[in-house]
């Protein structure tokens, strides 16, 4: 295989995916470019001060992964990292703080959700049952529906108490998107491969150190030891096709991977390639939703830190209670006392969603809690909706794009960001 220079143009999880991917193939030299100060994008880690003065690494928003997540899982691995160390891993569980909800036993799949499903709590039988019924209607139909069909039409007939316990938390935890609004057909994959196509798919995997040195940070050391190379705080202003491949801010490349966000991608492509003005206007118009995330204190202050029932319970949310799930930072590798609440789909400013959350605490958990940070990401993750239109892999010769928005059969999730540049790295061999 003839050598190639190949530039990564975003350092994130779908960017990094893509330089270690290339630079298995020993024949390419990689070259990656970060314009931020740090690695990961929007799944980073980041400095959180304690009321106390001390400094803990979290996240910028709080993420699980999946058990069916396999190709995040055999990327941190070949880099290294020892995923059932740096994980906390547990049985999918949709429980509330009043002990209320689904909770899936350590069996092997689909055992454990027909039995999580038979045996939730403050579930009637008739709502059991129905759910089981309609969960074998999906897989006899293999887990396929009509392109335009939303969650909401999926789950049409099934009780009340399903739908705000079982099915809302959890599209919103896997699509961040609405019921109402969500792909039918996005969930459904979602579905398959975490209840019945991987063996403990449905697992939760719990992250203990931040996202940031989790992987990307790790993959820089990778690359680095390999002899590729990797610069953060160097954002790229322009990309131009030439007849011997591509330059990278005057510097020549064979070929180019984009990783940043659409709206990036989109801006570079527009000003690089008139002919690709359709992929450039596809990924501009994608819709994005804002995750929150808010970090809350159950310090001295605020009375003896205690532990919740579990590493992460789902919450009953609303406009006045915003939160879907919070989680234990003490029992995931953090101080005892850092409560970490996730607000998917979040609208208001800052001083409202604390305000919100706060109070939720007190409500639902009987916490009174200081609010430490709150964290939101604008534009966190594309709103997955029924026949979204997203952009292509490859733009043109020696060109391609990858990112969790790129189109593929998973939302935008860590999984579907390493998916994707795995088969960006894979395009371009």
């Amino acid at each position: 295989m003839a050598s190639q220079r190949i530039a990564v143009i975003g350092g994130g999880w779908a960017g990094m995916a893509a330089a270690v991917e290339l630079a298995s193939t020993t024949a390419h030299k990689v070259t990656v470019y970060e314009a931020a100060s740090h690695w990961g994008g929007r799944a980073r880690g980041m400095a959180l001060q304690l009321p106390n003065g001390q400094q803990v690494s979290a996240d910028n928003g709080q993420h699980i992964l999946i058990g069916a997540y396999t190709a995040c899982r055999a990327l941190m691995e070949r880099v290294g990292v020892n995923a059932e160390a740096a994980f906390a891993q547990m049985p999918l569980s949709m429980r509330y703080p009043d002990g209320s909800g689904i909770q899936f036993p350590d069996w092997p799949t689909p055992w454990d959700a027909l039995w999580g499903i038979a045996s939730a709590r403050g579930w009637s039988l008739a709502e059991r049952s129905q759910l089981l019924l309609r969960s074998a209607r999906w897989r006899r139909q293999g887990f396929r529906c009509a392109p335009q069909t939303t969650v909401a039409d999926l789950c049409h007939g099934l009780p009340q108490r399903l739908l705000a316990e079982f099915f809302d938390p959890l599209c919103i935890s896997a699509l961040n998107t609405p019921i109402e609004q969500a792909s039918g057909q996005v969930f459904l994959r979602v579905l398959q491969d975490s209840l019945f196509a991987v063996a403990k798919g449905s697992q939760f995997w719990l992250p203990q150190i931040d996202l940031g040195s989790l992987f990307p940070g790790t993959a820089v050391e990778w690359l680095a030891a390999r002899g590729h190379n990797s610069y953060s705080s160097r954002r790229v202003q322009q990309i131009a096709q030439t007849p011997q491949g591509w330059q990278v801010q005057g510097i020549p490349f064979d070929a180019v991977v984009l990783a940043t966000p659409a709206w990036e991608s989109a801006r570079l492509v527009a000003a690089a390639l008139p002919q690709a003005q359709e992929w450039a206007q596809c990924a501009q118009a994608l819709q994005h939703t804002a995750i929150a995330t808010v970090y809350a204190w159950q310090g001295p202050g605020c009375g003896p830190a205690r532990l919740l029932p579990a590493p992460m319970l789902a919450l009953h949310n609303s406009a006045e209670q915003p939160a879907q799930f919070v989680f234990d930072r003490g029992q995931l590798g953090g101080p005892a006392g850092l409560l970490a609440f996730v607000i998917s789909t979040s609208v208001g400013s800052r001083a409202e969603i604390e305000q919100h959350v706060i109070a939720q605490a007190k409500a639902q958990l009987g916490l009174d809690l200081q609010a430490l940070q709150t964290v939101v990401e604008k534009r966190a993750t594309f709103a997955c909706t029924p026949g979204l239109l997203r952009p292509e892999l490859a733009i043109a010769p020696g060109l391609v794009a990858c990112g969790d928005y790129i189109d593929g059969p998973y939302p935008a999730t860590l999984e579907g960001a390493v998916r994707s540049g795995i088969a960006a790295a894979h395009a371009l061999r």
